[in-house]
C-alpha cells in the first residue's frame, strides 16, 4: 500500500516479514516481535531473496522508498546482513537491535553486531565460553595485580609497546595465553608481526621457518617479530637451543608460556635471555568478576543481588531455545568461584555446562521462581547444578611436575613436625589429585627410618604393611590405610640418630685421601689354607663364646676411636 500524504510519522509501512501494514513509528518494535516469534519461517521463499537483494533505491515488495529506515538503522542492516543462501532472518540473526543503544553491546568477545542477534543457545554452542570471553586489552584483563598492576614495570613496558622476551609461568587457567593474545593485538596495531606456535605440535623446522621469515622482515622492512610458544616446556633442550642466537641478537622477541618450573624445564642459557613472569592462581574475587562478566554476556539474571546484576539490554534473557528467562543463584556463582581453584577456564566451562544442562532440562519443565527474587517463571541454575557440573573441586596437581614435589615435601615436613592435621591435608591433596598411592607408600617407608628411626622401630613395620595393603586393594579403598600410617608417623617420637650417623660415614668416605684402609686381618674370613697361612682371621674372638664384653677392634687402624654417632652432632 502506498503511504498517504501528510506527516512522515503517520505513514504506513508494510512489514517485510508478515506483510502486515503498520504505522512507520511502530515498525521497529513490530519487527523485533515478528522475528522472535519465528514468523519469518512461514514467509514465502520467493519473496525473501528479492528483499535481501533489493538495491538501496528499489521499492521491492511494494514498500515505498520514503518509508524505509535510514541507512544507519540497525533493523534492516541486521535483516539483510544476517541472511545468506536463502536463510530466514530469524535463523540468521535472531533478535534485531532496533531501538537499543549500541554502546550497551558487550565488547571483547568478537563481533559486537553478531552478539546482538545471538540467542542464549547460540552463545552456549560453538566455541567454549572461555575462548569467547577472552579479553583483548589490558583494561579487561582480570587478576595478576602483583605483576600487571597500574604501576608495575611490566605494564609500563606493555603499554609503551617495548616488549622484552618473556617466560610466562603459572598454573592452568591463570591467564598466560590471554596475556599473550593481548600482546598480539597490541603489537599488530603497532606494525609488529605476531606468530603463534604450540610446542605440542610444532617441529624444529617450523621454528626455523618462522625465524627465517623474521630475519627477512627485519632486513627488508625493519619490522619486528614476536614469537609466542605455548607449552614451551614441551620442547626438548636441543629444540630450545634453536632460539638462542636469534633471541640474543633481537631477530625475534620470544614469549613462552609454561605450567612447569622454568628452572627445570627451560635451558639455563635461554632463561638468562628472558624475563620470567610468575603468574599466580586467580583469587576468588577475580574469579567472581570473570563469572559476572560471563553472566552479563549470556544475559542471565542473578537472584539475590538486586537490580545491579540485571541482564543488559542486549542480553536476551529469553532465548529462542526457551520462552522463559534463565536465572542463576548468587550462591552458585560464589561456590563456582571457589571450587575452580583459581582456574578461569574451569570456572567458565563449568558455568557453561551448568547453564546448558538446565536450559535443555527446562524446555519442557520450566520452574516457578516467584519466591526468589520476585521472578515469575524461568529456568533456575542452583548451587547443586554447578557442583554437579564440576563433579568435585578442581584440584591443581601435576603428577610429573613441580606440584608433585611441593606436596610430597609438605607431607614429609608436616609429619616431621608432628602435625597430624596438616599431614592428612597434604596426603588428601595428593591422592585426590590423582597421585599413585604406591608412590606415597614408598615415601612413608623412607620416612620411617629417616625421621623416626630407633625412636619407634615399629614405624618401619607400619610403613611396609601400608605399602602391601595399598598394593593389594588399590584406590580408593587404600586411602584410609595411608591415612592411618601418616597419622601414626606424625604422632610417633622422632629420631635422626641413625640417619645422621650414616651421613657422617658417607662424608668420611668422601673426604678420605689416598687409598682406603684395608679390612683388618682378624675380621677377614679364611675359607682356604692359604688364607689362614696369610693370617686371615687370626686372633678373632667369637663374641657369643664370652660371657663378659670382648675387647676387640672393628674399625681400621686409621679410624680407631672414631664415633660417627657423636661426630658433627648439632
Amino acid at each position: 500500500m502506498e503511504p498517504t500524504e501528510g506527516a512522515e510519522e503517520e505513514r504506513v509501512v508494510q512489514c517485510p516479514v508478515c506483510l502486515r501494514e503498520l504505522p512507520g513509528a511502530d515498525i521497529n518494535a513490530h519487527l523485533d516481535r515478528c522475528l522472535q516469534a519465528g514468523v519469518a519461517e512461514a514467509e514465502p521463499p520467493s519473496k525473501r531473496p528479492r528483499l535481501a537483494a533489493a538495491p538501496p533505491g528499489s521499492q521491492a515488495e511494494g514498500q515505498p522508498e520514503e518509508a524505509r529506515p535510514a541507512a544507519g538503522s540497525p533493523v534492516f542492516s541486521l535483516f539483510h546482513k544476517g541472511r545468506g543462501g536463502g536463510q530466514s532472518p530469524a535463523a540468521a540473526g535472531g533478535r534485531s537491535g532496533a531501538g537499543r543503544d549500541e554502546a550497551a553491546v558487550p565488547t571483547g568477545h568478537g563481533c559486537a553486531a553478531a552478539l546482538c542477534g545471538e540467542s542464549l543457545a547460540q552463545k552456549l554452542e560453538g566455541k567454549p565460553l572461555a575462548e569467547r570471553l577472552r579479553p583483548d586489552t589490558l583494561g579487561n584483563y582480570v587478576g595478576q595485580e602483583r605483576v600487571l598492576g597500574a604501576q608495575t614495570l611490566l605494564r609500563s613496558l606493555l603499554e609503551s609497546h617495548e616488549i622484552p622476551s618473556l617466560i610466562l609461568w603459572g598454573p592452568p587457567g591463570c591467564g598466560k595465553t590471554t596475556l599473550a593474545h593481548i600482546i598480539a593485538n597490541s603489537s599488530k596495531k603497532n606494525g609488529m608481526r605476531f606468530v603463534t606456535l604450540s610446542a605440542t605440535s610444532a617441529k624444529t623446522n617450523d621454528v626455523r621457518d618462522v625465524i627465517s621469515q623474521a630475519q627477512n622482515e627485519k632486513r627488508l622492512f625493519k619490522r619486528k617479530t614476536i614469537l609466542f610458544i605455548d607449552e614451551i616446556h614441551r620442547f626438548n633442550k636441543s629444540q630450545q637451543d634453536t632460539f638462542l642466537p636469534h633471541v640474543e641478537c633481537g631477530t625475534v622477541t620470544l614469549i613462552g608460556a609454561t605450567t612447569e618450573n622454568p628452572s627445570f624445564q627451560v635451558n639455563a642459557a635461554l632463561l638468562s635471555r628472558c624475563r620470567v613472569i610468575v603468574l599466580e592462581k586467580l583469587s576468588a574475587e577475580a574469579m567472581e568478576a570473570i563469572l559476572m562478566r560471563a553472566v552479563r554476556f549470556l544475559g542471565l539474571q542473578v537472584l539475590g543481588q538486586g537490580d545491579q546484576h540485571a541482564p543488559p539490554a542486549t542480553g536476551s534473557s529469553s532465548s529462542k531455545s526457551s520462552e522463559f528467562p534463565v536465572y542463576i543463584e548468587e550462591k552458585a556463582l560464589n561456590t563456582l568461584a571457589y571450587l575452580c581453584d583459581g582456574d578461569a577456564r574451569t570456572g567458565l566451562n563449568g558455568l557453561q555446562l551448568a547453564v546448558q544442562a538446565r536450559v535443555a532440562a527446562g524446555k519442557n519443565a520450566p520452574l516457578n521462581t516467584s519466591g526468589k527474587g520476585g521472578a515469575a517463571h524461568g529456568i533456575l541454575v542452583t548451587e547443586e547444578h554447578v557442583k554437579e557440573g564440576l563433579q568435585r573441586s578442581h584440584i591443581l596437581y601435576d603428577r610429573a611436575g613441580e606440584e608433585h614435589y611441593n606436596c610430597i615435601s609438605a607431607l614429609h615436613k608436616s609429619m616431621r613436625g608432628s602435625d597430624a592435621n596438616a599431614s592428612l591435608y597434604w596426603l588428601a591433596r595428593m591422592l585426590e589429585g590423582g597421585e599413585d598411592p604406591l608412590y606415597v607408600a614408598r615415601r612413608l617407608v623412607r620416612f620411617a627410618s629417616e625421621d623416626i628411626g630407633l625412636a619407634d622401630p615399629l614405624a618401619l613395620t607400619q610403613a611396609v604393611a601400608a605399602y602391601q595393603g595399598c598394593h593389594f586393594i588399590g584406590m580408593p579403598e587404600c586411602e584410609v590405610i595411608l591415612a592411618q600410617c601418616v597419622v601414626y608417623f606424625a604422632r610417633a617420637p622422632k629420631s635422626i640418630e641413625v640417619y645422621k650417623a650414616y651421613g657422617n660415614v658417607k662424608e668420611c668416605l668422601r673426604m678420605h685421601t689416598g687409598p682406603l684402609p684395608p679390612v683388618p686381618l682378624h675380621l677377614r674370613n679364611a675359607p682356604t689354607r692359604l688364607m689362614k697361612n696369610l693370617g686371615y682371621g687370626k686372633g678373632y674372638k667369637y663374641n657369643p663364646m664370652y660371657k663378659e664384653p670382648v675387647e676387640q677392634d672393628y674399625l681400621p687402624e686409621e679410624l680407631k676411636g672414631t664415633d660417627f654417632f657423636k661426630e658433627r652432632k648439632t
